[in-house]
């Protein structure tokens, strides 16, 4: 079941070849979308430059060679040389017939079947995650369902912050406290707390006497495999690792345990890949330091940047763990692409391990490296989002208070439902609605934090897309207690219909984009196009109130097609529907 971009594409192609011959078969027709038809072929000014001829005039010979009578109408050339096609109402009602019968609902097959490594989330053991951790997550986790649905594989990253010198204050001040404390058990509650606690007793000791001294000698002991020492930092991480479920299943995210790849899992691999670069040639000693010096990057005195893979002291740090995680996800997970979802600021550094890495060898030209960029969320005041006192603003908090703000609704508007449901539907909305805020933009966009537009039930919104689905799931109910029956067949006949039918047979194509290019706000603008469209679709065509039993059944069947694929795509973005509002 082609697409309508799809089967234009090909009826053009075969045009391009009957009227300028086959050296023109594989020329793009660039099929978009069209204000004055359904879609346009914009082809001929591109063509006319190879044909040396008027665009108007390529595009006559090209309107003379397709064949287009059981899709379309007679296209009509427009301006320079535009072809506006309306589609045959006909050819549309056939291919809805088709996406109704079709599992997938029209999500192409890939060529290939890619495994795609994605590293997102990344919080820090015995940190809170904050605000900032949202984006990264909530995009993350979007594009591994994306790809899921497309039918690639996909292999989750969570690169926890889980080694490296905090951890021998962290230690000793567990070990102060007792593993058994209250204290303690705010790693599982509230991480910052105790992190803030042995930060604020490692500054409190500047000659590095007591405290702090014995928190460097913990960070050797531990790095040099100590069993004692691994047996505690193992409790700190599993600590963590209680507080990341927590916030994972509120935001209802896909990651487990299983996906977890801190740094702490390359620490065996970082005196191995120093001395591999070092052997090609590619690291040399500056300043006392292992660099390497990609090449491209220079800095502002123009000479070569350095990616310290060893420190003077014989540490290692962030470039030496994300070197060895490209090698390892590529030797030993598969990686066709490697996607990272993080922040914009991390650009220089992931473009400089990308290069190093190519140089080495550990990333071929044929794996693809993307940085998925990250922009900030913002308050209000257009800064970064933060409290009062200018904290970070901790993520279960934020969460929180969105479904608060959504019970505060639902318990107003449906105080007939039962406890649990209404809290059920808070849920799904104050979280939907935080996250599709998030999703409903560009990835490298900022955008303010605003939970009463988040959770509005006009306008491009979780809470509007989940009101469409519980609209036909009522409608549903409706139906099935007056014994109305869907027939197998939606029916698309009227404008309405007809408007309706053309965004549902985009979905297959739009997730497929979504896929490729990693930008989950397109989907979501898909969404809330398909929304509108059925909205406008209710409105003007009445299903239950409908006399003719026949075309009550076929507008059933496309109001239940259009649930399917609002489901489908939320479900893509990590957006639940719940069954009413």
């Amino acid at each position: 079941m082609p697409a309508p971009e799809i089967a234009l594409t090909e009826r053009f192609q075969s045009a391009f070849v009957a009227a300028f011959g086959p050296e023109y078969a594989d020329a793009d027709p660039i099929i978009r979308p069209s204000q004055f038809a359904d879609f346009q072929c914009n082809a001929a000014m591109g063509l006319a430059k190879r044909l040396g001829r008027k665009p108007r005039d390529i595009a006559a010979e090209i309107l003379a060679a397709v064949d287009l009578e059981d899709v379309a109408e007679t296209p009509e050339i427009a301006g320079p040389g535009f072809l506006n096609i309306r589609l045959r109402t006909d050819w549309v009602a056939a291919q809805a017939a088709e996406l109704a019968e079709d599992e997938a609902l029209g999500v192409p097959v890939p060529e290939h079947v890619d495994t795609v490594v994605i590293d997102y989330s990344a919080p820090n053991v015995a940190k809170e995650m904050h605000v900032g951790h949202l984006r990264t997550t909530v995009v993350g986790d979007a594009i591994a369902r994306t790809l899921e649905k497309l039918g690639h594989t996909v292999v989750r990253q969570n690169h926890i912050g889980d080694w490296g010198t905090p951890f021998g204050m962290l230690i000793e001040h567990l070990l102060d406290v007792g593993e058994d404390s209250d204290e303690a058990g705010l790693l599982t509650t509230d991480p910052n707390a105790f992190y803030q606690a042995a930060r604020a007793k490692f500054d409190a000791d500047p000659e590095a006497t007591g405290f702090a001294a014995r928190a460097r000698a913990r960070v050797a002991t531990l790095q040099s495999g100590d069993a004692e020492s691994l047996r505690i930092w193992t409790d700190l991480v599993g600590m963590s690792k209680e507080y990341f479920h927590r916030i994972y299943d509120l935001l209802d995210v896909t990651l487990t345990d299983d996906d977890l790849a801190g740094e702490s899992t390359y620490n065996a691999d970082l005196e191995t890949v120093c001395a591999e670069l070092e052997a090609a040639g590619l690291a040399r000693i500056s300043d006392g330091a292992l660099c390497v010096f990609p090449q491209g990057f220079t800095g502002r005195d123009e000479q070569p940047l350095p990616l310290i893979v060893r420190k003077s002291d014989g540490g290692y740090g962030y470039a030496t763990t994300d070197l060895a995680a490209v090698r390892r996800r590529v030797r030993e997970l598969g990686a066709d692409r490697i996607a990272y979802v993080v922040g914009t600021s991390q650009e220089l550094h992931l473009s400089m391990v990308a290069e190093t890495a190519r140089e080495a060898g550990w990333l071929p030209e044929d794996v693809e490296a993307t940085h998925v960029k990250i922009g900030s969320v913002l308050g209000e005041d257009g800064k970064i989002l933060r409290t009062r006192s200018g904290a970070s603003l901790r993520l279960a908090a934020l969460l929180e208070e969105a479904v608060a703000k959504a019970r505060t609704v639902i318990d107003e508007l449906r105080p007939d439902l039962p406890e649990d449901e209404r809290a059920q539907i808070a849920r799904a909305i104050g979280i939907g609605g935080v996250k599709y805020a998030d999703l409903s933009t560009a990835h490298d966009s900022d955008y303010t934090f605003d939970l009463d537009r988040m959770l509005a039930l006009t306008g491009n919104t979780a809470p509007y897309l989940q009101y469409a689905v519980a609209r036909i799931r009522s409608i549903g109910r409706r139906a099935e207690a007056q014994g109305v029956t869907a027939a197998a067949v939606p029916l698309v006949e009227n404008a309405a219909e007809r408007a309706l039918a053309l965004q549902l047979l985009q979905y297959g194509p739009v997730l497929a984009q979504v896929g490729a290019a990693y930008e989950p706000h397109r989907l979501a603008a898909y969404l809330f196009s398909l929304a509108q469209a059925f909205t406008a679709f209710y409105d003007a065509s009445p299903i239950l109130k409908e006399s003719d039993e026949g075309v009550r059944a076929g507008r059933l069947a496309l109001a239940r097609l259009t649930e399917r694929v609002l489901v489908e795509g939320l479900d893509a973005l990590g957006v639940t529907a719940p069954q009413q509002m």
